[in-house]
């Protein structure tokens, strides 16, 4: 079993197939030097660690000795040659399949302007966290460019660490992709709060990075001057490997709902696949997240070895910004009609509904853990496609439980 990708969904997957009985050859290609890692932590608690953003590993180098799961760190697949299931390697040699997991994950979109230079900087990994984490401490001025959650955690651990720090999205509000109104405009409070200053459907004219700062021209005029420059503007699957190789594509490498690509000798899990989702009738999805990236590298895993299960999870994300956590269970924008339930010290959760009464996803906004115990009951509920009282769902004193029971 030859595994390409040693992330989270990788290297899940690779332990995996040792957990179900598997005992032939494992091989983890990473394009890395560093051991597998979390990636999540990067911009939040590694970042404004005081010492240095440090990584959270994964799976150390015992771990992997024990599992017998070979690490190729450094390396990278540079084609495949499917009609003899073998690879071609930076190196030059050739690694041999019988089952090959493709887990390239994504990288950030870049912002497609001229004048980007050495303090216009992205993050997708520990050594991009460390370039960041040099420009952040008090008194220097971070302009985000863009207000999604991979921005705006950043903003956050920015201010923390003493930064100023601005935040520019063109769309007419933060989070706009998935996260409901009423739950944006809280983190754009807290963000106002912390005093971060966010300018919102205004777009970016021009960028210019001379060396010793950045100087961003705004669509209205205004101009934003900076020491740094993070763009956040999403992510692109990482799809040339599987597009030269000749699979299929749509919105990332296409699979099955048992992650199998048009080769049934491929598989693909992760940010770079999409997926049909059975719960939303098979719409079509690919999800940037840290669970999916864990629960796709298990289910392929077990269908490499012929398991032939469909994935049935629900969508789960999250985020953490200034002690709020913030949680959505599900695809909100398949909601229809949305029910608010308020809870203690602030905390409230959305439940949206299709008009026939199902559940299909629940949004939620607290401090701390204040709403992790309702969205995971709302979670078991979108997978059972529910259709709990309306009424019930507004009222606090109702228990998901009992919801769940009946």
């Amino acid at each position: 079993m030859v595994i390409i990708g040693a992330g989270e969904c990788g290297t899940r997957a690779a332990f995996a197939l040792r957990e179900a009985g598997y005992d032939g050859t494992v091989t983890l290609v990473g394009a890395e030097a560093h051991l597998p890692y979390e990636r999540p932590p990067l911009s939040k608690e590694s970042m404004v660690d005081p010492e240095a953003p440090s990584i959270k590993a994964i799976a150390d180098a015992a771990r992997l000795a024990e599992h017998h799961i070979d690490l190729l760190g450094s390396t990278s697949a540079t084609s495949i040659d499917r009609a003899n299931c073998s690879i071609r390697l930076t190196n030059g040699s050739d690694l041999d399949y019988d089952k090959l997991l493709i887990a390239t994950g994504s990288l950030p979109r870049k912002l497609p302007l001229q004048g980007l230079g050495l303090r216009c900087l992205d993050l997708r990994t520990f050594d991009d966290a460390l370039a960041i984490r040099a420009h952040l401490h008090a008194g220097s001025h971070i302009a985000v460019v863009g207000g999604g959650f991979i921005g705006l955690e950043l903003a956050a651990s920015a201010r923390n660490l003493g930064a100023l720090v601005t935040v520019i999205e063109a769309q007419p509000r933060i989070l706009m992709r998935g996260v409901p109104a009423e739950i944006a405009q809280v983190v754009h409070e807290a963000h106002d709060a912390e005093g971060v200053d966010i300018i919102c459907g205004d777009g970016i004219a021009s960028i210019e990075d001379d060396g010793a700062s950045v100087h961003i021209t705004l669509s209205s005029g205004q101009v934003v001057a900076a020491d740094l420059a993070i763009i956040g503007i999403g992510a692109l699957p990482v799809t040339a490997l599987a597009e030269t190789s000749g699979l299929a594509l749509n919105n990332g490498i296409a699979v099955d709902a048992r992650l199998r690509t048009s080769d049934p000798h491929i598989f693909a899990a992760g940010d770079c696949c999409s997926f049909p989702l059975a719960i939303y009738g098979d719409r079509r999805v690919r999800l940037e997240s840290w669970r999916s990236a864990q629960e796709h590298g298990v289910l392929a895993a077990r269908n490499m070895l012929g398991a032939e299960e469909a994935h049935a999870a629900v969508p789960w994300f999250w985020s953490d910004q200034y002690g709020l956590t913030l949680q959505i269970a599900g695809l909100p924008d398949e909601g229809e009609l949305t029910v608010r339930r308020d809870l203690d010290d602030g905390a409230f959760i959305l439940f949206h509904l299709k008009n026939d009464g199902r559940l299909v996803a629940a949004s939620g906004i607290g401090p701390g853990n204040a709403v992790a115990r309702d969205i995971r009951l709302a979670e078991m509920l979108i997978g059972k496609s529910a259709r709990p009282d309306a009424v019930a769902l507004a009222s606090p004193s109702t228990k998901l439980k009992s919801l769940l029971a009946a």
